[in-house]
């Protein structure tokens, strides 16, 4: 079973983190079910960007980097607090082990800039939100990071990183063919009408 962490920091985007709930829940249950997904909370109780709540079923301090196969991280809003919790130490160092060891990390939006901050990124190339003149973009090159500012995903090894919200259901679902092929998450996306 490979097994996906879902990084949920306080201030997340709802939508960017059900994507992989969904995609990763629809392999296990529709697909050739060997995937699972953990969201894994740094606080026990967390306020999504626009005010919903969600629990998570384990805390950050209650896991390890070697429990997992891959890393799910959504973007939030800083006005949500999200950059509070995403640049937290034990945060970066999580990410930062979980490229020490070659495992996948996805992430959507500006969830590529704690990848940054971890230094995972740097001299590699990514990108992050590309609109309200770039700033994010500018903030991630300013991690070291050769940043791709007009391609929708980016892949570097490991690491996905893509432009804004309208990629998420695209890296939700190369994370599923990266877990386990392409033929699969082709026959998950035509489960869930994504292609015929």
């Amino acid at each position: 079973m490979k097994k996906t962490c879902l990084l949920l920091p306080n201030g997340f985007e709802a939508y960017e983190a059900s994507v992989f709930t969904d995609v990763i829940g629809w392999n296990k249950l529709q697909g050739d079910g060997s995937t699972e997904l953990v969201a894994v909370g740094t606080r026990a109780k967390l306020t999504c960007t626009f005010n919903f709540t969600v629990l998570p079923e384990k805390l950050l301090s209650d896991v390890t980097v070697d429990e997992f196969d891959a890393l799910a991280l959504p973007g939030g809003f800083e006005s949500a607090g999200f950059y509070e919790d995403a640049y937290r130490p034990d945060v970066l160092a999580f990410i930062r082990e979980f490229d020490r060891q070659g495992k996948y990390i996805a992430s959507i939006c500006v969830g590529a800039l704690p990848i940054g901050k971890s230094g995972a990124l740097e001299g590699r190339t990514a990108t992050t939100y590309n609109l309200n003149n770039r700033m994010r973009q500018t903030q991630l090159t300013e991690m070291g990071v050769n940043v791709i500012p007009d391609q929708p995903i980016v892949i570097d090894r490991n690491i996905i990183t893509s432009f804004n919200p309208s990629t998420a259901l695209d890296v939700a679902f190369l994370l599923l063919e990266k877990l386990t092929s392409t033929d699969n998450a082709n026959h998950v996306k035509r489960l869930m009408g994504v292609i015929k």
